[in-house]
């Protein structure tokens, strides 16, 4: 037996246990990932979905809803879903900040008929995480409340201005909830509020689930193991596109510069404790650095945030840079059949074989690549390699951006 046989695990070696689930036999008798194809396929469907020069809804307010019921504690995501939710949402908290740096996050728990907020909506990500960390050995007991979880939520969002984009993201584990109420007449309130609801299932559908998304425009999803749980939670990194009923207005903010004390001088008065950390539970520093606000001069040591002294959005020039991918995304390849166009894919260099029924090409620079590298370019690299590379694809993708800016004038871009 070769060494590479030696290494690999048997699938009933492996923490996965539905295999029938994971395994099928392709058209050439070949054992295939049945879930690792519906992954990829539903990435293209996405990226095929994208459209450049669109309203995007960039400024987000979206509160992520977690399950913390009894159900929860079920041990068919390893080592239990509540665990393998937490350990979720610390990558996608990370994630969504670093893709959607001028938004804002908040955590609400469902939990014993009750719902219970542990964040308030902020732009640090490290208390987030900080907080889904020390909830890790909560006790998980009775059902959740979908109506009161959507009622805290609900308080909050509306208040939003209407040019900001209000979402809620449920993670649901239990097939029940106990409402106090009728739950209709809330949707029907989120509805009027433009507040777009999301669901994540970790069991199965259920009818008020799917009903729930469906007015309010939301996304309905139930998971297959935990590799595709990642990518239905993921695809909610990137900003949707915005409804009609969206207000297009222009946003005052302020760009601070980061102002730093000349360690040579002992002058002790011009050391003070920034605005964000007077009402937090974590030691309070007197400090020499910061970002000062240029409206009203409050101190604040991280970016971006929004003043509470005059309520100034504050960012930094790179915040606004990195949406630009949202804004105009790279073309989507065209899919070709495999009939040795090429030897190997331009990105990763694997070189394609007879079972690589399709390639995929950029429509720009004429260069192949496996299902792989497209993904990987239109959801992380959001450039394409070839274009930026090859000198035929440099002066195309010149050409390509001065265009895009061009319609950045003429288009109203929503942020």
């Amino acid at each position: 037996m070769a060494d590479d046989d030696e290494i690999r695990e048997y699938r009933w070696e492996t923490g996965y246990e539905k295999t029938w689930e994971e395994i099928r036999e392709d058209n050439n008798g070949l054992i295939s990932g049945s879930i690792h194809d519906i992954i990829q396929k539903a990435k293209r469907k996405r990226q095929e979905a994208k459209k450049g020069s669109s309203r995007l809804g960039m400024m987000r307010h979206i509160y992520i809803m977690l399950d913390c019921s009894e159900a929860m504690s079920i041990p068919d995501l390893k080592p239990t879903r509540f665990l393998n939710t937490l350990k979720m949402l610390q990558l996608f908290i990370e994630e969504f900040f670093d893709q959607n740096p001028i938004s804002q996050v908040g955590i609400i728990l469902l939990k014993n008929k009750k719902a219970e907020k542990i964040t308030e909506l902020a732009g640090n990500y490290k208390n987030h995480v900080k907080m889904i960390q020390s909830i890790t050995k909560l006790n998980l007991v009775g059902e959740p409340s979908l109506q009161n979880g959507l009622e805290t939520a609900l308080q909050t969002l509306r208040m939003i201005p209407a040019h900001a984009s209000r979402e809620v993201l449920m993670i649901l584990g239990s097939l029940t909830t106990c409402d106090p109420g009728d739950i209709t007449e809330t949707i029907q309130s989120l509805k009027q509020e433009n507040i777009r609801c999301s669901v994540i299932s970790l069991s199965a559908e259920t009818r008020i689930m799917r009903y729930l998304t469906t007015q309010t425009h939301g996304i309905y999803s139930a998971i297959l193991d935990e590799s595709h749980y990642k990518d239905q939670l993921f695809q909610h990194i990137e900003p949707l596109q915005a409804t009609n009923t969206q207000e297009c207005s222009l946003i005052k903010m302020g760009f601070p510069h980061g102002l730093v004390q000349d360690s040579n001088k002992k002058d002790v008065s011009m050391m003070s404790m920034c605005m964000c950390h007077l009402d937090s539970s974590e030691p309070r520093k007197l400090s020499t650095t910061g970002y000062f606000c240029p409206q009203c001069q409050a101190k604040y040591c991280e970016l971006p945030v929004e003043c509470v002294v005059c309520g100034l959005t504050l960012v930094l020039a790179p915040h606004l840079a990195r949406s630009y991918h949202h804004l105009f995304p790279i073309a989507n390849f065209i899919e070709v059949p495999y009939e040795k166009q090429s030897t190997h894919c331009f990105g990763c260099q694997r070189p394609f074989q007879d079972i690589d029924k399709s390639l995929y090409q950029c429509p720009k620079c004429r260069i192949f690549y496996c299902i792989d590298c497209d993904i990987f370019i239109h959801d992380t690299l959001h450039t394409c390699i070839g274009c930026s590379t090859t000198p035929g694809g440099q002066k195309h993708q010149i050409h390509s951006d001065s265009n895009n800016y061009q319609k950045s004038f003429n288009n109203s871009v929503h942020l």
